[in-house]
């Protein structure tokens, strides 16, 4: 009984410490984008300075930013719906008729490192005179994606009950039926959490972009680079643009933590 008042201190403690170590960088981001440059390396005005928007305004007019919100939203939503198009049939065959090998594979393809695959696909891609259009880079985020999508729904796939399928397929329906009509439904929530993190990691894709990306179809973290000269660095301009690309990723996490929350805890019920 006495030790419970000291852990509960300890646990504060330690809760606080470390929301304050995720927070504040982002809370000096966000702040420094309200600043001139001037006052970014006054370290008196760290806490007490003149806010002003001009960084953002220069992000949304003179950097083209609109154009890049747009190819971002387009590459995150393509590379989304096509994973989850394909990823889901996948992760039923595999979860209903006990495919391991090649679910094995998808896990090997989850654990790769994506930048190990850079130079073969620009050399590729390069030779089918695909680098610097949408297509190549919808095609190298559906690599990170698509294996998300088949782990997350072959774990929800796994947690529904098979009985329902089974009655369906005594009424006369095929197992593509059962599938559409039955199963797909009950996924829902877990189809959603698959999308969502999908679009979060194809958001936040950097090197794919960096290097298969053009002029004009650069995304929000390619974008950023803008910013950084080779004698000086803009950072009220860097970290603006900084908090364009984070603050939406940020709230739709905060939205539907729930939901992705439930999703992949999902395949942990079972029984």
């Amino acid at each position: 009984m006495k030790a419970r008042p000291t852990y509960r201190i300890f646990r504060i403690v330690a809760l606080a410490v470390v929301v304050i170590a995720l927070l504040a960088p982002l809370l000096w981001m966000i702040a420094a984008s309200f600043k001139t440059n001037v006052d970014i390396y006054d370290t008196g005005k760290a806490l007490v300075f003149s806010p002003t928007a001009d960084n953002y305004a220069n992000v949304l007019k003179q950097a083209n930013y609109v154009q890049f919100i747009g190819n971002s939203l387009w590459v995150a939503f393509a590379a989304t719906a096509f994973s989850l198009l394909l990823g889901v049939p996948a992760a039923y065959s595999m979860s209903r008729f006990n495919m391991r090998k090649s679910a094995l594979v998808v896990l090997m393809a989850r654990v790769i490192p994506g930048v190990s695959l850079l130079v073969p696909w620009y050399y590729v891609f390069s030779n089918l005179q695909m680098v610097g259009g949408f297509g190549v880079l919808i095609l190298s985020h559906m690599f990170v994606s698509l294996p998300l999508v088949v782990y997350i729904m072959m774990g929800y796939f796994d947690s529904l009950p098979l009985e329902l399928e089974e009655a369906a397929l005594v009424d006369g329906l095929t197992h593509i039926g059962a599938f559409r009509k039955i199963t797909l439904p009950l996924s829902v929530p877990g189809v959603a959490t698959a999308g969502i993190l999908s679009f979060i990691f194809s958001w936040n894709n950097f090197m794919f972009a960096l290097v298969l990306s053009g002029a004009d179809t650069k995304t929000l973290p390619v974008a950023i680079f803008d910013f950084v000269g080779y004698a000086s660095i803009d950072w009220g301009g860097l970290m603006a643009a900084a908090t364009v690309v984070t603050l939406p990723i940020m709230l739709i996490a905060l939205f539907v933590q729930k939901y992705v929350v439930s999703g992949l805890t999902a395949g942990a019920t079972k029984g």
